[in-house]
């Protein structure tokens, strides 16, 4: 099978697949390419209300596929991190489902999503000195704002893997479930992240980010999306609230 990014939208959640089972689902320099492509129409669609990262088969991804280090060093980096951008940046909850593993590109695309869930016996590597290339300016500080300077040099300068245990102990990941466990336990939290209100998390996940100066855009949002009448209302009237922002 040719490598591919495969996607879905099911009841409101998109699915996108990293597919190069011959590799460890390994990212080639066209599904890099093809990356920010794929998130543009899935943010678009408003039917979309979050999105699951997830890799085929046993693994999530093993980094970049190797064999493309032959083209020059600085447009390979350049499609990785435009890709992880794109991730970082899409505007709906996003949630990375990892199992086997989770390796340098792989580890990169994880960190720039919202969440991260993993399977026992997953692992974790970011491997640039086993190469000797230079880690993006960018992912670096993404990944020390996830697990700390130090987690964050451990790994940069080692290469080692940790493991499951370490990664949810250091921030990396955000839950561990036994292996078989992983898909229903996504399933269920995609489906609680979808039932909530977009405006919420869209505001909230821009103020994590970092981007402070947003106050005034989104409580001119919130005046004009009912999505906090509706949110009172079900309140008061004990039902679920039908949040209609971004719909």
């Amino acid at each position: 099978m040719e490598p591919q990014l495969k996607d879905s939208v099911t009841d409101g959640i998109a699915t996108v697949v990293i597919a190069n089972p011959a590799k460890r689902n390994a990212m080639s320099a066209a599904m890099w390419r093809a990356l920010p492509g794929v998130l543009d129409r899935l943010a678009a669609d408003r039917a979309v209300r979050a999105l699951v990262l997830t890799g085929e088969g046993d693994t999530f991804c093993a980094g970049a596929d190797i064999s493309t280090l032959r083209e020059p060093g600085d447009e390979q980096q350049s499609l990785a991190v435009r890709a992880e951008e794109a991730l970082a940046a899409f505007p709906k909850p996003t949630l990375a489902a990892v199992r086997g593993f989770c390796v340098g590109g792989g580890s990169q695309l994880a960190a720039a999503c919202d969440l991260r869930f993993a399977e026992e016996g997953a692992r974790f590597g970011i491997t640039p000195s086993k190469l000797g290339i230079v880690y993006p300016s960018s992912s670096t500080r993404r990944l020390t704002a996830l697990v700390g300077p130090s987690t964050a040099k451990y790994l940069l300068f080692s290469g080692e893997l940790m493991d499951t245990e370490r990664a949810l102990r250091t921030g990396f990941v955000d839950e561990v479930h036994p292996a078989g466990e992983l898909d229903k336990r996504v399933g269920e939290f995609a489906r609680v992240l979808v039932s909530r209100s977009l405006l919420t998390q869209a505001a909230a996940k821009e103020f994590a980010d970092g981007h402070t100066d947003r106050d005034a855009h989104w409580a001119e949002q919130a005046r004009g999306s009912g999505d906090t009448a509706e949110g009172v209302a079900a309140f008061l009237e004990r039902r679920a609230p039908r949040f209609t922002y971004g719909v």
